[in-house]
């Protein structure tokens, strides 16, 4: 018995609401039946056994799903024969749903290299019986793999590679060089661009504000870089193709600053999700399937997600129950154009979406003819607000409301009481300034509001998704810590209690 499952014939107009399943990952589509399949690894074979006996046979939208095992040392093996090409595994995760779906890898960097390369040099590549590739992993000291599989028919083939940053740079440098070579022997005279597969979560602080950063590549490096539009991203492939030419020097040397720059926004990422995690107790975010995996740009890693059906419909996302975190209520600022987008045809979409995130979402009236802005009225505990916030800035980013070149940014209003408001400032703005130098995000507590007939003030936050994530967060903090002293406080005119006898 096996930790890892296939599961098949997912109804194709799931999104990622898949939580009846729990499985919470990009599916690869299944091109002959217009179905969708989904790999899922589990941390124990008694998970995987309880999935299985939970799935296989249910229905889902007149849909019978089919679940079988994947044996843990052969899972998708490609190739003409094992024996053939020992060494050589090419076992990987498929494109659309980004590396992660098998084994971890054993090596230092948590974001591998993904390549697309020409399919007539994928056979040099390997080599006679995998020893062309069997020596590249050996002398760069990496996992490499060749999903042959792929895109049956595609003029292009994705190559993952695992390593660290500098033995990833020398494979595909290597990589480069036998095509080179391969285009030489074979009189192909066509030139031979290097091609670097990127999430498409990434892709904007690459390419920089007014695309400085990726102009300052071009020039160091002496390269000419294009990246392919949004509007070629699917719900199943969320990577962008950023094309680099130049020569072999030049690519490689682009190849390192446009990874360095890749890695950066992961960390960064990864740092941000760690944060919320302490900020949200039991929020488990690995299990909440609002990135390409639980890091961003990573496969889904399903350890920490439950046994499908093992909470009877929606999993619990791995929030403690412990004890009701209290609703909050953030007003969220979103373009008035894209209203039609969030709610979807006859509200089907901020149904799901409220549904998925356990959250109240109304869309709130336009002020005026030609407002610019909807206001997008969010209630739900923190995590309820984590979910439904994080699927409407990616919502945005999907329908192409922001630029190619953009990020997310958004207005988000949170109500505080005004006498909190001044602890939300600190003396001297000193609090202010230090939870936008934490966050990132701009916070702004406008003076001389009046409070509304509950006796509160808008305290305005602007910034991408995890900046104003954050910020929400802190200012959340301030707010428990006032109302704790609130309640320690004797009432106003109350008589001070009276000393102890000894």
């Amino acid at each position: 018995m096996s930790c890892k499952l296939q599961i098949r014939n997912i109804p194709p107009h799931i999104l990622w609401n898949v939580c009846e399943l729990t499985l919470l990952c990009a599916p690869t589509v299944n091109t002959d039946t217009d179905t969708a399949v989904v790999n899922v690894r589990y941390a124990a074979k008694d998970q995987a056994r309880l999935a299985m006996e939970k799935l296989n046979g249910s229905m889902m939208e007149n849909y019978a799903l089919k679940v079988s095992y994947i044996p843990d040392e052969t899972a998708a093996s490609e190739g003409p024969s094992a024996s053939g090409r020992r060494g050589f595994n090419t076992r990987g995760p498929p494109r659309s749903s980004s590396p992660g779906l098998g084994a971890r890898p054993k090596v230092q960097s948590d974001i591998p290299l993904r390549m697309l390369v020409p399919t007539q040099f994928v056979g040099a590549i390997i080599g006679k019986e995998g020893a062309t590739i069997r020596n590249i992993t050996k002398q760069t000291h990496s996992k490499i793999d060749i999903h042959r599989k792929e895109n049956a028919g595609a003029a292009e083939k994705p190559i993952t590679i695992h390593s660290t940053p500098e033995g990833c740079s020398n494979a595909c440098r290597t990589i480069m060089e036998i095509m080179q070579k391969e285009a030489l022997d074979t009189k192909f005279t066509e030139e031979i661009p290097l091609k670097v597969l990127a999430h498409n979560n990434f892709v904007g602080r690459l390419i920089g504000k007014e695309g400085r950063n990726l102009k300052k590549i071009e020039q160091d490096t002496g390269t000419k870089i294009t990246i392919s539009p949004l509007q070629d991203l699917t719900l199943y492939n969320p990577e962008r193709t950023i094309t680099v030419k130049g020569s072999i020097e030049a690519c490689s040397r682009a190849e390192e600053e446009v990874m360095k720059k890749i890695r950066e926004s992961y960390e960064s990422d990864m740092a941000a999700m760690n944060l919320q995690s302490n900020l949200i107790p039991g929020l488990n975010l690995n299990a909440l399937g609002l990135f390409p995996s639980g890091a961003p740009g990573m496969g889904p890693s399903m350890s920490n997600v439950p046994p499908p059906g093992a909470h009877g419909g929606c999993s619990s996302f791995g929030v403690s129950t412990q004890g009701h975190p209290e609703s909050e209520t953030v007003h969220l600022f979103i373009p008035a154009l894209a209203v039609g987008a969030i709610i979807g045809k006859q509200g089907q979409h901020i149904k799901q979406l409220s549904h998925f995130a356990g959250a109240s979402i109304k869309i709130a009236p336009a002020e005026g003819m030609d407002a610019k802005q909807r206001m997008v009225i969010i209630v739900g505990p923190p995590e309820a607000q984590f979910k439904a916030q994080c699927r409407i800035f990616g919502k945005l980013k999907e329908e192409n409301f922001f630029g190619p070149k953009e990020e997310v940014k958004l207005e988000a209003h949170i109500k505080v009481p005004s006498f909190a408001a001044g602890r939300v400032i600190g003396k001297g703005g000193k609090t202010v300034n230090e939870l936008q130098n934490l966050t990132c995000a701009e916070v702004v507590v406008p003076r001389d509001q009046t409070p509304d007939e509950n006796d509160q003030v808008i305290v305005k936050i602007s910034g991408h998704f995890f900046a104003c994530q954050l910020a929400q967060r802190k200012i959340q903090e301030i707010l428990a810590q006032v109302r704790r002293q609130q309640q320690t406080k004797p009432p106003a005119g109350a008589p001070a209690p009276l000393p102890r006898r000894k």
